[in-house]
């Protein structure tokens, strides 16, 4: 891996960012880290830290052009109160800041968050080649067409690598004990389903955003080995949530809720360290 590079990392406080954070710092880069306040906690993980809101385009630039980066990462995302309506607007408004500032900075790189649920439907995994679902209902085709622009935008850098991620799992998400996903568990509400979901531990996630500072231009998923029907992941996460087994649906699948293919990801060289999320959601019990 290139060594001292100097990255700034929107969303460096962030679930994923904090783990980016450490990583990319215990590999020897040096990392600016983007927050809207003060933050003791990146500081000691040892970044330096930029204080601007991704909203506030002449902020954000200035500390792009202070930071002087090699790479441009893009970690930022709006779910602390499940607003998707707050998260499609980070991914337009808020990526086009930032590339706008990075591109203006001449940064050669960006390096962005996406996620591997957008694709249209079928009757697979899908791999990267297969089209984004812009025909999809008007509930979901907010979040496809705001993912549709995030990537769009990030095109625009001279190299780029779009992280297609699957569902975040593991410490601090939703999907652990306490969390979002296990107290709908908990009342009875999260149902087993036939939707086929592909998941990634964060922890995972973050050794694929490190990964990606050498990887060529493209479109990356990354995710574990193991799409899985609800009816195989769900009752396995309340039984590590503590939570009663859930219902089962007896719907048909939805089209787009196909999963993943990581494939690419593990052709560059990406392990994922939890393979399987039989394993990585037994171990938050």
């Amino acid at each position: 891996m290139v060594k001292d590079m100097r990255i700034f990392l929107a969303g460096a406080s962030g679930v994923i960012g904090r783990r980016v954070t450490e990583s990319l710092v215990a590999h020897g880069h040096q990392v600016v880290g983007l927050t809207r306040r003060p933050s003791p906690v990146l500081e000691k993980l040892g970044a330096q830290v930029a204080i601007a809101d991704v909203y506030d385009r002449a902020a954000l630039a200035d500390a792009v052009r202070a930071a002087e980066p090699d790479v441009v990462m893009h970690q930022l995302t709006d779910l602390s109160a499940g607003d998707r309506t707050a998260n499609a607007k980070i991914r337009e408004q808020g990526t086009r800041n930032l590339a706008d500032a990075a591109l203006d900075a001449g940064v050669q790189r960006i390096i962005a968050q996406s996620i591997c649920w957008v694709y249209e439907p079928g009757d697979k995994p899908a791999a990267e080649d297969v089209p984004l679902d812009l025909d999809s209902d008007a509930d979901r085709q907010n979040t496809v067409r705001a993912v549709a622009t995030l990537e769009t935008t990030v095109r625009e850098a001279p190299e780029w690598v779009v992280l297609r991620y699957g569902m975040f799992y593991g410490p601090d998400t939703w999907y652990t004990p306490g969390g979002f996903m296990a107290r709908l568990a908990h009342d009875g509400r999260l149902q087993a389903t036939a939707d086929v979901t592909s998941f990634v531990h964060v922890d995972d996630a973050a050794s694929a955003a490190v990964s990606a500072l050498h990887w060529p231009t493209g479109v990356v998923n990354v995710c574990d080995d193991e799409p899985a029907t609800g009816y195989d992941w769900t009752p396995v996460f309340c039984q590590a949530v503590g939570a009663p087994e859930p219902a089962r649906s007896d719907a048909p699948r939805t089209g787009w809720a196909r999963g993943a293919d990581n494939r690419r990801a593990r052709d560059l060289g990406w392990t994922p360290q939890w393979p399987s999320w039989r394993d990585g959601l037994s171990a938050t019990k």
